[in-house]
Protein backbone atom coordinates (compact mmCIF):
# COMPACT_ATOMS: atom_id res chain seq x y z
CA UNK A 1 0.00 0.00 0.00
CA UNK A 2 1.14 3.54 -0.76
CA UNK A 3 -0.15 6.23 1.62
CA UNK A 4 -0.70 9.97 1.22
CA UNK A 5 -0.91 10.37 -2.54
CA UNK A 6 -2.44 12.82 -4.98
CA UNK A 7 -4.14 10.79 -7.70
CA UNK A 8 -5.34 11.78 -11.12
CA UNK A 9 -8.82 10.24 -11.27
CA UNK A 10 -8.77 10.17 -15.07
CA UNK A 11 -7.48 6.83 -16.33
CA UNK A 12 -4.63 6.44 -18.80
CA UNK A 13 -5.99 3.99 -21.40
CA UNK A 14 -3.55 2.44 -23.88
CA UNK A 15 -3.71 -0.16 -26.64
CA UNK A 16 -7.52 -0.11 -27.02
CA UNK A 17 -8.03 -0.75 -23.31
CA UNK A 18 -5.50 -3.57 -22.93
CA UNK A 19 -3.57 -1.39 -20.46
CA UNK A 20 -5.27 0.97 -18.00
CA UNK A 21 -3.47 2.90 -15.28
CA UNK A 22 -3.85 5.84 -12.90
CA UNK A 23 -1.06 8.33 -12.30
CA UNK A 24 -0.29 9.60 -8.82
CA UNK A 25 2.30 11.58 -6.89
CA UNK A 26 3.46 10.53 -3.43
CA UNK A 27 3.79 12.87 -0.46
CA UNK A 28 7.53 13.03 -1.19
CA UNK A 29 6.95 14.06 -4.83
CA UNK A 30 7.63 10.73 -6.51
CA UNK A 31 5.71 10.17 -9.77
CA UNK A 32 4.16 6.71 -10.16
CA UNK A 33 1.30 4.88 -11.85
CA UNK A 34 -0.65 1.78 -10.88
CA UNK A 35 -2.44 -0.27 -13.47
CA UNK A 36 -3.40 -3.50 -15.12
CA UNK A 37 -2.48 -5.09 -18.44
CA UNK A 38 -4.94 -7.58 -19.90
CA UNK A 39 -3.73 -10.66 -21.83
CA UNK A 40 -1.68 -9.37 -24.75
CA UNK A 41 1.78 -8.61 -26.11
CA UNK A 42 2.46 -4.86 -26.04
CA UNK A 43 5.38 -2.60 -26.93
CA UNK A 44 5.88 0.45 -24.71
CA UNK A 45 8.12 3.44 -25.41
CA UNK A 46 9.81 5.23 -22.52
CA UNK A 47 10.98 8.80 -22.06
CA UNK A 48 12.60 8.37 -18.67
CA UNK A 49 13.89 5.32 -16.77
CA UNK A 50 11.21 3.27 -15.04
CA UNK A 51 11.03 0.52 -12.46
CA UNK A 52 8.14 -1.86 -13.03
CA UNK A 53 6.98 -3.59 -9.83
CA UNK A 54 4.81 -6.70 -10.21
CA UNK A 55 1.84 -6.62 -7.83
CA UNK A 56 -0.11 -9.62 -9.14
CA UNK A 57 0.21 -11.93 -12.12
CA UNK A 58 3.28 -12.62 -14.18
CA UNK A 59 4.89 -11.38 -17.35
CA UNK A 60 7.64 -11.97 -19.84
CA UNK A 61 9.69 -8.93 -20.85
CA UNK A 62 12.14 -8.16 -23.65
CA UNK A 63 14.06 -5.01 -22.72
CA UNK A 64 15.25 -4.58 -26.29
CA UNK A 65 18.00 -7.16 -26.48
CA UNK A 66 15.94 -10.19 -27.60
CA UNK A 67 16.47 -11.82 -24.20
CA UNK A 68 13.07 -12.61 -22.63
CA UNK A 69 12.91 -12.60 -18.83
CA UNK A 70 10.03 -13.71 -16.57
CA UNK A 71 8.81 -11.78 -13.52
CA UNK A 72 6.21 -12.54 -10.85
CA UNK A 73 4.64 -10.97 -7.76
CA UNK A 74 7.07 -8.99 -5.61
CA UNK A 75 9.68 -8.77 -8.37
CA UNK A 76 10.83 -5.67 -10.23
CA UNK A 77 12.57 -4.90 -13.47
CA UNK A 78 14.34 -1.76 -14.67
CA UNK A 79 13.41 -0.15 -17.98
CA UNK A 80 15.89 2.27 -19.55
CA UNK A 81 14.78 5.73 -20.64
CA UNK A 82 14.55 6.80 -24.27
CA UNK A 83 13.81 3.28 -25.49
CA UNK A 84 11.16 0.63 -25.62
CA UNK A 85 10.29 -2.76 -24.18
CA UNK A 86 7.91 -5.58 -25.05
CA UNK A 87 5.75 -7.20 -22.39
CA UNK A 88 3.69 -10.41 -22.73
CA UNK A 89 0.97 -11.33 -20.24
CA UNK A 90 -1.34 -14.35 -20.34
CA UNK A 91 -3.66 -13.24 -17.49
CA UNK A 92 -4.43 -9.84 -15.91
CA UNK A 93 -1.14 -8.33 -14.76
CA UNK A 94 -1.19 -5.69 -11.99
CA UNK A 95 1.76 -3.36 -11.61
CA UNK A 96 3.16 -0.17 -10.14
CA UNK A 97 5.44 1.89 -12.35
CA UNK A 98 8.03 4.06 -10.58
CA UNK A 99 9.25 6.88 -12.87
CA UNK A 100 12.67 8.49 -12.92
Amino acid sequence: MISSVSINPRANVYFDGKCVSHSFITATGEKKSAGVILPSTLTFSTNEPEIMEVVEGSCEVDLGNGNWQSFGPGERFNVPGKGSFVIKVAAPFHYICHFG
